[in-house]
């Protein structure tokens, strides 16, 4: 029932997500879209209270048991960020919005995003630690916690993976090729030397200093 619930939970976040940016943005219902989007915590709450329920009755915990935990932690790491990322594109693509930013490329702003990306799966993974220490607790010494640590030691696999991937980039910065600029607003759209008139230092007129006409 765990697995299904998970399933059910999964499609549901994507249903409501769509429903919500349709009516925010196709019908011209912004309170409405909102209402929908809002609805996306209650699929966590519904699935940790039925898991708990289910422990409370005498569940041996097992791996089902753990994946609700994991499922639950990264909704709340990712899920607010997989909204605002479907929500610039939904918009950009039906509602005439800007185009969705990309992330940087190169140098110190490729490592700044990438710390930002680690911290929300490093949430992810703690809040699903929490979960899961949780449940061993409540269980306690006389039941099997086994399945419940092999998650815990995953989640920390996944903690060590998303603080390497940032520190090579911080350590190690990738280097932007000749004459790249990253567009951003503050950006120029090429460091290359230009023949375009506008750009030819005004102490050159025709070919000869001004000083000397």
């Amino acid at each position: 029932m765990i697995v299904t619930l998970v399933i059910v939970c999964e499609v549901a976040f994507w249903v409501l997500l769509a429903a919500g940016l349709t009516a925010r943005y196709l019908l011209k219902m912004p309170r409405t879209g909102l209402a929908l989007l809002l609805c996306e915590p209650l699929l966590e709450v519904l699935l940790f209270a039925v898991t708990a329920i289910d422990l409370k009755n005498g569940a041996e915990p097992d791996w089902k048991h753990g994946l609700a935990a994991v499922y639950i932690g990264f909704t709340v790491g990712l899920g607010h960020s997989m909204i605002k990322w479907a929500d610039a594109h939904f918009a950009h693509r039906f509602a005439g919005g800007p185009p969705p930013v990309k992330p940087p490329k190169y140098g110190f702003a490729r490592a700044v995003h990438e710390w930002k990306v680690a911290g929300r799966w490093i949430l992810a993974a703690v809040v699903a630690l929490a979960l899961l220490q949780a449940a061993i607790w409540y269980v306690g010494s006389g039941g099997e916690t086994e399945s419940l640590r092999t998650w815990q030691s995953r989640m920390l696999f996944v903690i060590g993976i998303n603080l390497l991937i940032p520190l090579g980039y911080t350590v190690f910065p990738k280097k932007a090729p000749y004459g790249y600029a990253e567009k951003t607003p503050y950006a120029e759209k090429s460091a290359l030397p230009t023949r375009d008139p506008e750009h030819v230092p005004d102490i050159f007129v025709g070919g000869t200093r001004k000083d000397e006409q």
